[in-house]
């Protein structure tokens, strides 16, 4: 019986790898990977522009259609007049003015929309041909899982800024942010998956371990960066090496400024942008030397082509992302620099995408 067991087990671990999957299969996950991207992109510029209140409404169907008419645009106009963004910071601003932020977050959530037809139409094609494995749905429905419970928690994110602050909590931004960056990585992880199902073995325990340790790290500083966004903590501190003049802020030598209520109320005190913005830079120093340490150390003992690329991608990222970081937050006088947050947002998507294309190299069984 046991016998019988394990050649069923071996023949289903045989027709997964066999399993051919058409390059349109391939290409169409590949599209939904680019259009995480840019909902990650779009979302990025609807923050920074302060877009992301301008609609307080989630409609699922009825919200397809912005509006149609003068009356429509009135209307939604009413509805942001009585949230506190407008009450407190932009009381007064022009219809114009309004129909700008109204765009971003639109197109974000049009953006979102767009997506679910893009998996859906295709995904019920290849699944009536036959082209799509048992193994490759299961992920599929994963997928689908995850973007649903990151949509759910965009609307929770939006709904936290429309009753007492101007903008939306910093932790539900960050939480909202983080589940669009797993979202991400798993079906990133599944196009390697399809593309490469058999990676050559990396007989390399040690720079094995080292690959976990820098996962953990770019996904910790992935955390930093939501809150350093929700709480607008590059506004405190604009400039580098330093903060302000000083190598670790004064506020955070105040024993008196470490309780609970400074983390709640975070935009009441400069602790917690003291603190996020120390922490975020840090953990940057942190994952460079152990970045470079971890190449170096794999370039001396990898032949393979595309091991010793992944290397000089990560590299050369992680370069990119941290002079992307500091150019963002010395200019971030009085405003976060659109231009330039929206590239460090989208530098953090693409460096989580080389930590994990070198993981799949040397992780994947």
């Amino acid at each position: 019986m046991s016998d019988e067991i394990t050649q069923n087990t071996a023949k289903q671990a045989q027709d997964e790898v066999a399993f051919y999957y058409r390059p349109i299969v391939k290409w169409w996950l590949v599209v939904g990977v680019v259009m995480i991207i840019g909902q990650v992109v779009i979302g990025g510029i609807t923050r920074l522009t302060g877009s992301g209140l301008s609609i307080t409404k989630w409609e699922i169907v009825t919200g397809t259609l912005p509006p149609m008419n003068a009356a429509a645009w009135e209307t939604e106009f009413e509805l942001y007049k009585a949230t506190p963004q407008y009450e407190k910071i932009n009381e007064g601003m022009s219809m114009s003015e309004f129909k700008f932020i109204y765009f971003w977050e639109y197109f974000h959530r049009l953006w979102a929309r767009l997506m679910g037809f893009v998996f859906a139409i295709p995904f019920f094609i290849f699944w009536r041909k036959g082209w799509l494995d048992k193994p490759l749905m299961r992920r599929l429905g994963v997928t689908v899982l995850l973007a649903g419970i990151v949509a759910s928690f965009g609307w929770i994110m939006v709904a936290s800024g429309l009753i007492e602050r101007p903008w939306v909590n910093a932790y539900k931004l960050t939480m909202h942010l983080s589940l669009a960056f797993i979202l991400y990585a798993y079906l990133l992880w599944t196009v390697f998956k399809v593309f490469q199902p058999q990676p050559v073995s990396f007989p390399q325990p040690m720079l094995k371990t080292w690959a976990k340790a820098i996962t953990i790290v770019t996904a910790v500083q992935i955390i930093l960066g939501g809150i350093m966004s929700g709480a607008k903590a590059g506004l405190f501190y604009p400039s580098w090496p330093d903060m302000n003049g000083e190598w670790i802020p004064s506020v955070l030598l105040n024993g008196e400024m470490w309780n609970v209520e400074n983390f709640v109320n975070y935009d009441a005190t400069l602790f917690l942008p003291a603190l996020v913005q120390f922490i975020h830079r840090s953990v940057a120093y942190i994952l460079t030397i152990m970045v470079l340490y971890f190449s170096w150390q794999l370039l001396k003992r990898a032949d393979l082509h595309i091991v010793r690329l992944s290397v000089y991608m990560l590299v050369s990222m992680l370069i990119i992302q941290v002079v992307l970081g500091i150019l963002t937050v010395i200019n971030s006088v009085g405003i976060i620099p659109v231009g330039l947050g929206v590239l460090h947002q989208a530098g953090a998507i693409f460096l989580l995408s080389t930590v994990l294309f070198v993981d799949y190299q040397l992780l994947r069984k």
